[in-house]
């Protein structure tokens, strides 16, 4: 199935109107959810095909909010890249043992956020 649904969860809203713009701009469907709640609304509401996550959020941190998003089994198959400033090494396993299928550091490279959702295609 083509990645054509977004869902970008980030409590920034200067990086949630950079990621829209750039996905929208690139043919995607984009929602938002600032915090864990909403991201759970927002999926009931409209399953997306791919969420771009941040890490370090208010309440549930991205890292905890991946985790439950892969135990929910009507949510289980959405792919989820971790999109935060977290660089370390440890932080990128610790996400891809959460369940992310990748993980970009911020500033998001266009190239580098497209090729990793083809990869996911």
């Amino acid at each position: 199935m083509a990645i054509t649904k977004v869902l970008i969860v980030d409590d920034s809203k200067t990086e949630l109107m950079f990621l829209t713009e750039l996905l929208q701009k690139n043919g995607f469907t984009v929602r938002s959810a600032e915090n864990a709640d909403e991201a759970f609304k927002r999926l009931a509401e409209d399953k997306p095909h791919l969420i771009l996550m941040d890490v370090v959020m208010p309440g549930q941190n991205g890292f905890q909010l991946t985790r439950a998003i892969n135990r929910t089994p009507e949510y289980s198959e959405i792919p989820i890249i971790i999109c935060t400033s977290k660089s370390l090494e440890t932080d990128r396993v610790w996400g891809m043992r959460q369940g992310a299928k990748d993980y970009i550091t911020k500033p998001v490279d266009a190239a580098e956020l497209f090729a990793k959702i083809k990869a996911l295609d």
